[in-house]
């Protein structure tokens, strides 16, 4: 039998971490939704807060082998794997070195918490290697990617990073949500830590909340010795869902990528579009870094509409694809990631970040693109913002 990270991606994603039916020899995994377990004359001392239910260890093996790590981590959302995940290698006085384009989420976390802990931080002023090295200082411990980002889909180039912080002897974390470990595997690049929020593409169906966490055993017994004091477990159900769901992931985000691929250059070309957001595209800045480190250019795009349409009146004028706030199901949804995902920021800090009103994050499913297209068309046509005439600003005037 070949080992787990020897299988190809469906094989891994269909069995990897089963658990075996023993007593009546079902097809799936038992759910096992016991809080309390034996603890004289077992070899595991089995408690739902130290992650180690017969559930969350099924998954976690099969997430580790997708991403072909030692060991994996599951916690109760992304920003529980994010925040555990550094404040496991983070203490007073040290610093962390973070790519000028963040998630929101990611962003408040470090900005409201990390100086409560006497920890300091510093954001990239660019996304290149030498952007990076010039923001480490004497006490950085640690270097955190994303890539691609949320929601300009900016890239990174994970090897350069991952070699840079080695040779500082600095531990790098990445944020692989956006690419999931289909198209992209940072462990094999050199990254240390690969985290995920489990809500989006490893769930896919839009019904479940959850975090992962990935690297050698010795890094994911550091983020567990925190992880069993903070609490951030999941209930049993949620893990069983989630083992349901990544037994499709290849499947599921194949057919996006697809969809995402046609749809990017489609938009690229439509008169009230004035720019896409896609590493598959030849326009996008780090095209070649995206050939280098993806294996597929993932389901996510941005873009923007030209003055005199509307980004919320095109929302709201959608038929098909639905306006919501999450990402990365098999229906697809369109949100204004300054009205949502990064509300959070500033005006002055999203427009430093390149993210405009007029910007539009679109998580692409597995519908057929015709259908898309032509949602998209009317809901654009519908949304173009009426000017008014000379005789109505009088009017209003009076």
């Amino acid at each position: 039998m070949k080992k787990n990270t020897n299988f190809g991606k469906n094989t891994i994603c269909t069995h990897v971490g089963e658990l075996k039916d023993e007593q009546f020899k079902g097809s799936i995994s038992p759910l096992y939704m016991a809080t309390s377990y034996a603890f004289d004359g077992v070899d595991v001392k089995r408690y739902p807060r130290y992650f180690n239910t017969p559930n969350q260890l099924g998954v976690s093996e099969k997430i580790a082998a997708l991403e072909g790590a030692e060991a994996a981590l599951l916690l109760a959302s992304g920003m529980a794997a994010i925040s555990t995940s550094m404040l496991a290698f983070l203490e007073r006085g040290d610093h962390v070195v973070l790519q000028e384009t963040l998630y929101g989420g990611t962003y408040n976390f470090v900005k409201e918490e990390l100086e409560k802990f006497g920890i300091t931080y510093t954001l990239t002023k660019g996304m290149d290697v030498a952007d990076f090295e010039e923001a480490i200082q004497a006490n950085t411990r640690l270097i955190f990617i994303e890539t691609p980002s949320n929601p300009l889909l900016k890239l990174v180039d994970i090897e350069a990073v991952a070699a840079l912080a080695k040779s500082y002897e600095i531990r790098s974390m990445i944020d692989n949500t956006f690419a999931t470990p289909i198209n992209q595997n940072p462990i094999a690049l050199g990254i240390d830590v690969v985290v995920h929020s489990a809500t989006k593409y490893l769930g896919g169906h839009s019904d479940i909340l959850a975090g992962a966490v990935v690297g050698t055993a010795r890094d994911i017994h550091r983020i567990w010795d925190l992880a069993k004091n903070l609490g951030g477990s999941l209930s049993e159900f949620t893990v069983w869902m989630l083992e349901r769901s990544l037994k499709t992931l290849n499947l599921r985000v194949q057919k996006q990528c697809e969809n995402a691929m046609e749809l990017a250059m489609y938009l690229e070309q439509h008169k009230a579009v004035d720019k896409v957001h896609y590493p598959g595209l030849l326009s996008h800045p780090q095209y070649q870094v995206a050939q280098k480190q993806m294996s597929a250019f993932g389901g996510m795009l941005s873009f923007e509409l030209k003055e005199g349409y509307g980004a919320m009146e095109f929302q709201r004028n959608l038929e098909l694809i639905k306006s919501s706030m999450s990402l990365a199901g098999v229906e697809s949804t369109v949100l204004s990631p300054s009205q949502t995902s990064h509300a959070l920021l500033s005006e002055e800090e999203r427009a430093r970040q390149g993210i405009s009103d007029r910007l539009l994050r679109f998580s692409v499913g597995i519908e057929d693109t015709s259908d898309l297209i032509e949602d998209i068309n009317q809901a654009i046509e519908r949304s173009k913002i009426k000017k008014s005439t000379k005789k109505e600003v009088q009017k209003s005037n009076l």
